[in-house]
C-alpha cells in the first residue's frame, strides 16, 4: 500500500489528508491498530528517526517522547535506580526490560510535556514498554516489531482505539526531500549527518576532561536537537534527557525554559516530594499536576486552605524557595547541548544553575572567547562541533 487517508490535517478543516509515497512504492509503515492522524504521523515519523539514530550511535536501546513534532524527552535503556523507579512510577513492577527502561526514562523527563504523547522504540515492543503505557496518557506509539503479549495489551487501551504503528527498520528516505509551503515547493538534502564520538574532539576550554558518561550524554543530546524544532537546546544526564527548550526565537529562552524543566526534574527527587502522600485513587496526571505545583514558584497556592485536599491525604510540609534552591544548586554532572553557537556567555550561565558540568554546541559565534571564558570560569568542559543541527 502506497497511500494512506487521514482524517484530516493539522486542523479538522484541513482536508483532504493523506500520507502517500510519490514514487508508487509501498508506504514503510502499518497500521497495527487505531487511526493515526497528520500529526501522529509527524511524531511518528520524527521520533523514530531520533531512536533510530540514537541506538546506533550509542549501542543500547533508545526511546522518546514525542509532542507537537519536538521530543519531550528521550533516554537510552539503562537500568532505573530506586529513586527513578518512585518519580516514574514503576515501584510496584519486578526489573522493566532496557527499552522499557528507555521509554519509562524518556517520558520522565517532563512528565508534563508527555502527557498525551507519542511513543518511538528502537528494539521490538515487548510486554513491559505496553504495561507501563496502558496506565499513562498517550496517543500512539512505533517500533520496528510487537510482541504478541504486547500488542494484545496496546490493541485494548482507549477501547481498540490506540495508535500502534510499525515501521520497517531496512527503509531509507529519498536523498532529497521536498515539502510545499504556501504553493511553493521547497526542496533540500536529506539531513543523514551522522553524530558520534568523531565529532566530539574539539575541546576548547581549560577544562579538557570529559568522561565517558558525558560523551554519552552529548551524544544523546545532540541527536534529540537534530530532531527537535529549533531553536532549541537538551540537557541530559546518565543517558536521558532531563529538559528540552524547543521552538523559542531567543536561545537564552531556550536555555532558561530547558533549564526550569531539568530543575524540576531534580526536584521531583526531593525527599520532601518523595514523602508526598495523595488521595486514594488519584489519577497519575493529576499526580504529575501537584508534584509540578509543589515544587514551583506556585507552592503557596498548593497549599491554601482547602485546595490542597483534592490531591494531598495530608497537608504537605512547606518546600520553601531556601530548600529548593540549594537543591538546585547541588546537582552537577549535567550535559547541555545546543543546535547552534551561543552568542553570549548568558547561556553558560543558565546551564551552570541547573548543574551543568560539561557542553556541546557548533561554536562560530563572533563572541565565542566569551562564551569560552565564561564556561572556564566554572570549570565546564566545553565542545565545538562545528555542525549546526536545525530542524524544520
Amino acid at each position: 500500500m502506497n497511500e494512506l487517508e487521514l482524517k484530516y490535517g493539522c486542523n479538522p478543516n484541513q482536508k483532504p489528508a493523506r500520507i502517500f509515497m510519490k514514487d508508487g512504492s509501498d508506504l514503510p509503515v502499518t497500521v497495527l491498530c487505531g487511526k493515526p492522524g497528520y500529526i501522529n504521523f509527524l511524531d511518528a515519523l520524527n521520533s523514530w528517526q531520533l531512536v533510530r539514530e540514537l541506538a546506533k550511535a550509542t549501542g543500547m536501546p533508545a526511546a522518546a517522547s514525542f509532542k507537537h513534532v519536538s521530543p519531550a524527552g528521550a533516554a537510552v535503556g539503562r537500568p532505573l535506580s530506586g529513586v527513578e523507579r518512585q518519580i516514574y512510577f514503576v515501584e510496584d513492577e519486578g526489573e522493566p526490560s532496557p527499552i522499557a527502561c528507555a521509554y519509562i526514562r524518556a517520558r520522565g523527563a517532563d512528565r508534563m510535556s508527555s502527557y498525551g504523547d507519542w511513543a518511538a522504540l528502537s528494539e521490538v515492543c515487548d510486554a513491559d514498554v505496553a504495561r507501563y503505557l496502558r496506565r499513562e496518557v498517550s496517543d500512539g506509539i512505533i517500533a520496528p516489531g510487537y510482541t504478541e503479549e504486547a500488542l494484545q495489551i496496546l490493541g485494548a487501551k482507549k477501547g481498540g482505539r490506540y495508535n500502534v504503528v510499525q515501521v520497517d527498520p531496512s527503509y531509507q528516505p529519498a536523498p532529497t526531500e521536498v515539502k510545499d509551503v504556501f504553493g511553493i515547493s521547497f526542496e533540500q538534502g536529506h539531513n543523514d549527518f551522522r553524530i558520534d564520538r568523531g565529532l566530539l574532539g574539539n575541546v576548547v576550554t581549560r577544562n579538557r576532561e570529559v568522561p565517558e558518561t558525558a560523551l554519552v550524554d552529548m551524544i544523546v543530546s545532540l541527536i534529540t536537537l537534530k530532531y527537535t524544532q529549533s531553536n532549541s537546546v537538551c540537557y541530559v544526564k546518565d543517558g536521558q534527557a532531563i529538559g528540552v527548550g524547543a521552538g523559542q526565537q531567543s536561545r537564552i529562552h531556550c536555555t532558561r525554559l530547558a533549564g526550569g524543566k531539568a530543575d524540576t526534574w531534580y526536584l521531583r527527587q526531593h525527599p520532601k516530594v518523595l514523602g508526598l502522600r495523595f488521595v486514594e485513587g488519584i489519577r497519575r496526571a493529576n499526580r504529575d499536576n501537584a508534584i509540578d505545583v509543589y515544587v514551583s514558584d506556585e507552592h503557596d497556592d498548593v497549599l491554601a486552605e482547602g485546595e490542597w485536599q483534592k490531591w494531598f491525604a495530608e497537608r504537605p510540609e512547606v518546600l520553601t524557595r531556601e530548600e529548593r534552591a540549594a537543591w538546585i544548586a547541588a546537582q552537577t554532572g549535567v550535559t547541555l547541548g545546543s543546535d547552534a553557537f551561543f552568542p553570549f556567555g548568558d547561556n553558560v550561565e543558565r546551564a551552570h544553575k541547573s548543574g551543568a558540568s560539561y557542553i556541546v554546541e557548533p561554536g562560530g559565534s563572533i563572541r565565542d572567547d566569551n562564551v569560552i571564558e565564561t564556561a572556564d570560569k566554572y570549570g565546564i568542559a566545553m565542545c565545538f562541533t562545528g555542525m549546526r543541527l536545525f530542524h524544520h
